[in-house]
């Protein structure tokens, strides 16, 4: 396929591209900043103008797209103003979308958030492990917009049945360069904001090729995170110290994650393969 990447700069995206490439797809990445080269168009996500003529084709790089994986975004709460936050974030994605849409791409992979689960977990859970069963819980604006794109979604959809959007609520992205900081047994607390969760870049991506792959027509949600937590410590033991009234629903003995991906992985074929254990 031909895949329009937005956000193809960013930590995920850089990652999300190579292993795109890697597995034989044409990625025009599409972001606010970049590299220059054949596969990059310095496009302002927020000028609806830029988003769909750059979809639609540029000079000698497309003629036209495939398929969508819209991941630009400011990437988290606090790093702008709300405002800021809400403007860009939530303007991008319409665009993209809108643009999408009216171009005739009908499959898109987005990035939504774990943050609409409820995070940080100042709040408790529902219950643990958490899934994508229970009505999202925004805590920030960040995660507001988050929320509000998977009702955008919702309704295009509706429009347009043919369509195919699928939101992946990504984990705490990390890259092995991180996992020099792991684990975080010092304070179970430290972590506890998105019970102990995380993703790596590379398992992201394959997450990304999976949902093009598999998705059908219509919208979805996924979680995804890692197969494990960031901790050594086993779950029984966190979530007794950290979340004592919440209801358990699976065995806590081990370290498996507790951001349940077993939806992802019946319906997309998702495997997580990389852990800040490997090589240790």
């Amino acid at each position: 396929m031909r895949i329009a990447l937005t956000g193809s700069s960013g930590k995920l995206g850089t990652v999300v591209a190579r292993e795109l490439r890697s597995a034989g797809h044409e990625v025009i990445g599409l972001d606010i900043r970049g590299e220059r080269g054949s596969g990059f168009v310095q496009v302002d996500l927020v000028d609806y103008g830029q988003v769909i003529d750059a979809l639609a084709g540029v000079n000698d790089k497309h003629d036209g797209i495939d398929a969508l994986v819209h991941l630009g975004a400011i990437p988290a709460p606090g790093i702008s103003s709300d405002v800021a936050t809400f403007h860009n974030n939530m303007i991008s994605t319409f665009n993209v979308f809108w643009a999408a849409v009216r171009l005739g791409i009908d499959r898109i992979v987005y990035a939504s958030s774990e943050t609409v689960l409820g995070l940080p977990f100042d709040i408790d859970p529902p219950y643990i492990p958490v899934d994508e069963a229970y009505t999202p819980r925004p805590e920030s604006v960040y995660s507001l917009v988050k929320v509000l794109e998977e009702r955008l979604a919702t309704e295009l959809v509706r429009w347009h049945p043919e369509l195919s959007i699928t939101a992946l609520r990504f984990s705490n992205v990390m890259v092995p360069e991180d996992y020099a900081q792991f684990p975080f047994d010092a304070d179970a607390r430290a972590r506890k904001w998105n019970l102990w969760g995380y993703i790596d870049a590379r398992d992201g991506a394959q997450a990304v090729q999976r949902a093009l792959e598999n998705a059908p027509a219509g919208f979805d949600t996924f979680i995804i995170a890692a197969a494990d937590t960031v901790m050594t410590r086993p779950n029984a033991e966190l979530v007794a110290e950290v979340y004592p009234e919440v209801e358990t629903r699976a065995d806590l003995s081990g370290t498996e994650t507790l951001l349940s991906i077993d939806k992802a992985r019946r319906l997309l074929g998702y495997d997580p393969q990389h852990s800040w254990r490997d090589g240790r």
